[in-house]
């Protein structure tokens, strides 16, 4: 990897870059133009990390939650890791990010990098999302299970945002980087415990940008089963059964796809209040 990264350094032309780094076999893409994945950490590496997030948890500081929707794992940089966090942004990610995702990856100056688990007991999934994030990094560094594969749909607003494109296995110390505005999620975990490094950039320069902003295009069609969200999508109902636990919460609460831009056919799970109503001025 360090040595393709050389071989693109101080490119102008983008293009050519990011067909010499494709050619060099290092980087593979999963999603042509979309998803990518290639090695960047030993093994040794990942037991060290590892041993750190260990470590941490064998104090019993207390420890928040890494994101909204993941209940177990750690803020690396809340636990002195942060220059390492960068370091690998700064060598890694935003070199990569800059050809392989051009508009929002050509200036990546912060970020938010923590951990997730996978296990039985705790999140044994991960409901199918998109990241707040510009560009996302994501590596595994610890794991013996089996299921729990990386599912991922379409581009947020795009016509085929919920529906399904590929499966991916991680594999330790291989990384898969895509847009934050992927739809995604983690599959159930049927044995063992997965533990990755996600590191979420951001970029101000693109969120400021006509570029950043979401557009929302009709579906082309019903959703994909592995693509529906329970969290999200406003006819999860009507076509699957809610997980244990997760109807009493999520159930009619469901913002996608918008109004205005559902597929022909579409019927909520629950009745839309009218916009008046929505409005509060009813």
């Amino acid at each position: 990897l360090r040595a393709a990264l050389a071989n693109i350094t101080g490119w102008v032309d983008r293009e050519a870059a990011r067909t010499r780094l494709l050619a060099s076999g290092v980087v593979h893409e999963i999603l042509p133009g979309m998803v990518y994945s290639f090695a960047v950490f030993t093994k040794q590496f990942c037991e060290i990390l590892m041993e750190e997030v260990q470590n941490f948890h064998a104090t019993g500081l207390p420890a928040r939650r890494p994101n909204s929707m993941n209940n177990y794992g750690v803020i690396l940089n809340e636990i002195g890791l942060e220059p390492l966090m960068f370091a690998i942004q700064d060598e890694v990610i935003q070199p990569l990010s800059a050809v392989l995702f051009p508009k929002e990856g050509s200036e990546l100056e912060s970020h938010h990098a923590f951990t997730v688990r996978y296990k039985g007991g705790e999140d044994t999934h991960l409901d199918v999302h998109t990241d707040d994030s510009d560009v996302t990094f994501n590596v595994n560094i610890f794991g013996d299970y089996e299921g729990c594969p990386l599912v991922f749909c379409g581009i947020v607003g795009a016509p085929d945002h919920r529906h399904f494109h590929t499966a991916y296995t991680h594999r330790l110390g291989v990384a898969v980087m895509h847009s934050g505005r992927h739809r995604h999620g983690a599959e159930d975990i049927t044995r063992g415990e997965r533990v990755n490094l996600i590191i979420w950039s951001y970029s101000y320069n693109f969120r400021q940008s006509a570029a950043s902003r979401k557009k929302h295009k009709r579906e082309k069609g019903p959703p994909d089963l592995r693509c529906l969200s329970y969290t999200h999508d406003r006819d999860f109902g009507r076509f699957k059964e809610y997980p244990i636990g997760k109807r009493k919460k999520f159930f009619g609460q469901g913002w996608c796809p918008k109004r205005g831009s559902e597929y022909d056919g579409f019927i909520p799970e629950v009745p839309d209040k009218p916009k008046a109503w929505a409005r509060g001025d009813l």
